[in-house]
């Protein structure tokens, strides 16, 4: 009778297990990075944005490991990521940004702008027209813990032109009716020689 209820219990749980894996997570996926003790990841990904760097492939979701020097190489070396978003069919305003600046323990500049573009088609194979603001690699200050950097890819509102101005990302977004993000992603980071 013993190994009956084992058994059953056993069968109850794998059904468990396989309907679990066929059900969609609800809220933020968590991606947890190798390596003990680091940190997960809540995912703040939103449509199909790509962010690739060279070697690493699409960032979005992930950590940027220490490995081969890749932390050095994307604060150090590696230009603007290639950016694409397949359903894109109009204008686009892309912005990256820091939300843990200086650090996340104090987040005084927060969403500290790395890169600003505006009338893009993302999904065209041509290179962005001319920048707003020049990409600026992520480089977190040394001993400052991990820093997201997300992207954010707003639909532009027909017929508005957009500029710089003093920076509070709530108010861009606001000032030029750009509304929620159409697509986003976010990477993680700290400085290299941490």
């Amino acid at each position: 009778m013993e190994l009956l209820r084992a058994a059953l219990l056993a069968a109850a749980l794998l059904g468990t297990a396989v309907r679990a894996e066929e059900t969609p997570p609800l809220g933020p996926v968590f991606m947890p990075p190798a390596g003990r003790g680091r940190p997960l990841i809540p995912c703040l990904s939103r449509g199909d944005l790509e962010v690739v760097y060279p070697e690493l492939g699409d960032v979005g979701c992930t950590y940027i490991p220490e490995c081969r020097q890749y932390r050095q190489r994307i604060s150090r070396e590696w230009s603007s990521p290639r950016v694409r978003y397949p359903r894109a069919d109009k204008k686009y305003v892309l912005v990256m940004v820091d939300p843990d600046a200086p650090s996340r323990a104090d987040p005084r500049n927060r969403f500290w702008r790395h890169w600003l573009v505006t009338d893009i088609r993302v999904s065209a194979p041509a290179p962005f027209p001319p920048n707003l603001l020049p990409y600026v690699r992520p480089a977190p200050p040394s001993r400052s813990g991990y820093h997201r950097y997300q992207f954010r890819l707003y639909e532009q509102p027909a017929h508005e032109a957009v500029a710089l101005s003093a920076w509070s990302m709530e108010r861009f977004v606001e000032r030029f009716r750009l509304g929620s993000p159409v697509a986003s992603t976010q990477f993680l980071t700290k400085h290299y020689g941490d």
